[in-house]
Formats: C-alpha cells, structure tokens, sequence
C-alpha cells in the first residue's frame, strides 16, 4: 500500500552506493525513514531533491518487515537554502533536528513538533543565528514534551526567568526582538544545560556549536 505525507528531511545516510536513507519528520506519520532507491545515481529522479531541510510532498511503501520504508517519488516544496549560506544557522537547525530525534518516538503522530521544526527553519532563514534561537526551540520542545520549567521554583535572576517566559510563550518575531546581555544569555544557556541533561538523560549532541555564536 502506497502512502502520502509532508515532511522535513532530518537526517539522509548512505544505505549503498546507489542508495539513501531519508528521515524525515511529518505531522501524521510522525518520524520515518525511508530507502531512496537510486537516489544517488546521475540519472535518478531523486537526484537533488533530497536534501538536509527539504520539506517535500512524498509517497512511500510502508514494509511489512521493519521500519524502513521504500521511497516512491518526492515532490520538493522548499529547500531552505538560506541556512547553507551561514554556517551557524545550520547548526541550530542540526540541533533542533537531533533535539527532536532524541526526544520522540518512531511513527508517532507529531503534528505540534512537525508544526514547530518547520516554523523554526523558517525563521532561521531570514533571520540572525541568535543563542536565544536555541533557547526558544529548546523551551517550546520541552513544553510539547510537558516537561516545561516550573519559573516560580528555578533557581534564575528576576530577568533570566522573565527572558525564559518569553521565550516559550512568544511566537518568533517576538522572539527576535529580545535584546539579551552576555550575563542573561551565560545563565540560560547554563541552565538549559543542566535542565536538559536531568530530563533527558544527556545533552543533546552538537549543542555547544549551535551556541558557538555568543551572545
């Protein structure tokens, strides 16, 4: 059975030297992978069209036998091309992408998180790789997980915590606009480490390089 989805290309690998392996983040059918067969050969239809931040239309054949699934065709919609002009914006677009993966479950419904991730990758094009952009896609996550700092009992000055609000209530631009000194931006990127590391059981890979542009 042959079916349709929207997604967001996570990861991609090599399965042979013919051949891809596509992650991909959707509302409905939640995290999947799947085999592009050919996909990296010269002539393949494929070719070009998957990519790290695609979101693309796509249909596959779901297997009967594992959780790896045949890719049949894929439509591209937006390649987000602008994070491959600023080499930090593509590490916190990484970091969300490996937040999301470490968080989640396989074929799980995800429409808040699929809504969330796209948003993100939106804003990131047009707009500076601000430390507060990893802050902001770290808090909304954990509020989608239900594990949303408690403000009134976390150990953070009076303006840290207001910032912290903020920053998980605000839509984007919002967010944009904040204005955070290098002693606010110090204590929530020191907080979040911990804060993340107790709930998840380890600190998401690539973390410090996603904030590697200071405040």
């Amino acid at each position: 059975m042959i079916e349709t989805a929207t997604g967001l290309i996570l990861r991609t690998r090599p399965l042979t030297e013919t051949s891809l392996i596509v992650n991909w983040l959707t509302p409905d059918a939640g995290r999947i992978a799947t085999v592009a067969k050919g996909a990296r050969r010269t002539k393949s239809p494929f070719l070009g069209g998957l990519d790290l931040f695609y979101l693309a239309d796509f249909s596959f054949s779901r297997s009967r036998r594992s959780d790896l699934h045949t890719l049949r065709e894929a439509s591209l919609r937006e390649r987000h091309g602008a994070l491959r002009e600023d080499f930090l914006k593509l590490r916190q677009a990484a970091h969300a992408a490996t937040l999301i993966e470490q968080t989640t479950e396989t074929e799980t419904p995800l429409p808040a998180v699929f809504a969330l991730m796209r948003t993100f990758l939106g804003f990131l094009g047009g707009h500076p790789g601000a430390p507060q952009n990893v802050f902001a896609f770290e808090l909304k996550l954990l509020a989608e997980l239900g594990l949303a700092p408690d403000w009134a009992a976390v150990k953070l000055t009076a303006g840290a915590k207001q910032i912290g609000r903020v920053l998980l209530a605000e839509d984007w631009p919002a967010i944009r606009r904040l204005k955070l000194t290098a002693a606010q931006t110090e204590e929530l990127r020191q907080f979040l480490h911990g804060y993340l590391i107790f709930h998840l059981g380890r600190l998401p890979k690539g973390r410090a390089a996603a904030l590697a542009g200071g405040a």
